[in-house]
């Protein structure tokens, strides 16, 4: 992850432990969106590009996993990774039905939570569609993912 700064959307409710992870994170060369309720990380996410989401469940406007379905018709290859005091096994199964790629529950190892991270950013950064990227050019070629149509120039 040398090819510059990763974007996180970081959406915690707990102040003290947002000002603390963004401060962590940022520390480790991620820039760092902090948001405190889930309607406020939905219009960020709208908003900006992110290579990452790491959401907490428990937050007032909208809940984590209402977030994370309103991230996944945005951008269905959005990384997602939840850091939540939720434990009880229908929530992590909740969690990952919805789409996650990771689930943390609290208390955690921050150092765990940087390692998890860079994990699935590397599974995800070498898949170009994770990052919302539709249209590849090699050489003379156009090819739309979405689309499914590969051009020549300007021939189809």
């Amino acid at each position: 992850m040398k090819e510059g700064k990763k974007r996180i959307l970081l959406a915690e409710d707990d102040e003290n432990l947002g000002l603390l992870l963004t401060e962590y994170l940022q520390l480790k060369n991620y820039d760092t969106d902090l948001y405190k309720d889930g309607e406020k990380a939905l219009k960020g996410f709208k908003n900006n590009h992110y290579d990452i989401c790491i959401l907490d469940v428990m937050m007032p406007l909208m809940d984590g996993f209402a977030l994370a379905k309103e991230i996944r018709i945005i951008n269905p290859a959005m990384p997602i990774l939840f850091l939540t005091a939720k434990s009880m096994k229908e929530d992590v199964l909740e969690g990952f039905t919805i789409g996650a790629d990771d689930y943390m529950t609290k208390p955690f190892s921050i150092e765990e939570l940087l390692m998890r991270i860079e994990a699935i950013l590397r599974r995800t950064l070498n898949d170009p569609t994770a990052a919302g990227q539709d249209t590849f050019q090699i050489g003379n070629y156009h090819f739309e993912v979405t689309k499914q149509i590969l051009t020549l120039g300007d021939s189809s």
